[in-house]
């Protein structure tokens, strides 16, 4: 196959694969420790001031999304047909991520030392400089039970960051803005939820990537991470502070916000599933029943919801699909999503400024307003310059963000005219980001 830019590819190149050294781990653990540590200090101190109602929604916040992280580091390793007991009772324990990082580094360790015969060969393509390179690798043991850990690292990280740390972050910024104060272990503990919830955003755009474009060998530029840092951090903290200031004013109109905003993206895939005739995936696990695989598919489904709740999940399910991913880059959905979300959040932060009550009486309120939508149109603007700049694969988008923008704006001004235009077609061609 020929390279985006055309010319024939370099040839192909062979080489056995070496372990690098599990960096996303240690930060994945690191941020589980951090976030349970500066949780029970927290709770430490509500249970000193009587705060039992405070306390109760902090374990809440704390120890669901530790269950479904256990449950989901035993189903990825499949430990449950495994006489494995220690690790059993470490999860059992909610310490299961720091036995599986030892794991992991005892692996990258001994990974090396010794000749092993490779598991696999794996083919997969790179662009470079404007060809595609397809490269083979001998895949050994120590590699791909190190590819396992990080997978299941992964999948902990965003439950871990939309299960816990979003909604903690939410309740703490809440009780903040009550009592008019914010002492060290909560300042701390809505830190870290932060920087928990901007690297799970992180890992939902490094695994949109590399589902939708398997057979290519992603890599991150240093400045398409930070811009990804930028776009998820901005999006994120500006809609919570948004949900968070509603509430305070609208406590009993902030549920059925959040419920309709969850229901609506939850149900989303099943009435396209329902719709399209199809039977449900029979690749979920092979010793589940029909019920299990809907079990799964229904947390997997919350999940997503949750993620959308709070940011663009940079995936679309489709669950007629054997990967429960749709592949198609749509950049209607995207749009969509990020104008009615601004749309919204300009609507929730325009009636809390006309019914505010005397708590931001020592805040600059249009100031925060103005703050506050600009952030948003910020994180918009970042993501943007990303998928038109900085995309690892943007050679192979047939369309992007430039192209969409102005199929808009053309359609707006020929709109009513009898002349339509038909842009060529050439097999095999790809068009070029830029």
């Amino acid at each position: 196959m020929d390279g985006p830019s055309g010319g024939c590819p370099p040839a192909a190149t062979a080489a056995p694969s070496r372990a690098k050294l599990p960096l996303g781990i240690v930060f994945s653990t690191a941020l589980f420790c951090g976030e349970g540590a500066a949780a029970a200090v927290l709770c430490l101190s509500y249970g000193h001031s009587d705060d039992r109602f405070w306390l109760a929604l902090t374990i809440f916040f704390v120890l669901c999304p530790s269950v479904l992280v256990q449950l989901t580091l035993i189903f990825v390793h499949r430990d449950l047909s495994r006489d494995r007991p220690l690790v059993l009772l470490m999860h059992l324990l909610q310490l299961g991520p720091i036995i599986r990082c030892v794991e992991a580094l005892v692996v990258y360790c001994w990974s090396g030392k010794e000749e092993e015969p490779y598991v696999t060969i794996t083919r997969k393509r790179r662009l470079r400089k404007g060809y595609e390179v397809e490269m083979e690798q001998e895949v050994g043991h120590s590699v791909r039970r190190l590819a396992t850990h990080r997978n299941a690292f992964k999948r902990m990280a965003v439950i871990q960051a939309f299960l816990g740390s979003t909604p903690q972050l939410t309740l703490q910024l809440y009780i903040s803005i009550l009592e008019k104060y914010v002492p060290v272990a909560r300042a701390v503990l809505m830190g870290i939820c932060l920087v928990s919830v901007t690297y799970g955003a992180l890992v939902c755009n490094i695994l949109a990537i590399q589902v939708k474009y398997d057979d290519y060998k992603v890599q991150l530029r240093p400045l398409a991470f930070l811009c990804i840092v930028l776009w998820r951090s901005l999006e994120i903290s500006t809609r919570v502070a948004v949900l968070v200031l509603f509430s305070t004013v609208f406590k009993h109109w902030i549920i059925p916000i959040a419920l309709a905003n969850l229901l609506v993206v939850f149900f989303l895939p099943w009435v396209q599933f329902w719709r399209s005739g199809t039977r449900l995936p029979d690749n979920i696990e092979k010793n589940f029943s029909r019920v299990g695989t809907v079990v799964v598919l229904c947390a997997f489904t919350l999940l997503y919801a949750s993620i959308n709740m709070f940011c663009w999940s940079a995936v679309q399910l489709k669950l007629a699909d054997r990967d429960l991913i749709d592949k198609s880059q749509n950049w209607g959905r995207l749009a969509v999503y990020y104008v009615a979300r601004l749309a919204e959040n300009t609507a929730l932060v325009i009636l809390w400024y006309f019914f505010k009550t005397d708590v931001y009486e020592n805040i600059c309120t249009p100031l925060l307003v103005v703050q506050l939508l600009l952030g948003y149109c910020l994180a918009i603007y970042f993501m943007l310059l990303f998928f038109q700049y900085l995309h690892p694969c943007r050679q192979l988008f047939r369309h992007n963000v430039a192209d969409f923008l102005h199929c808009v704006c053309c359609q707006r001004q020929t709109l009513g005219t009898p002349l339509r235009l038909e842009a060529p077609h050439e097999p095999g061609v790809r068009h070029s980001i830029v």
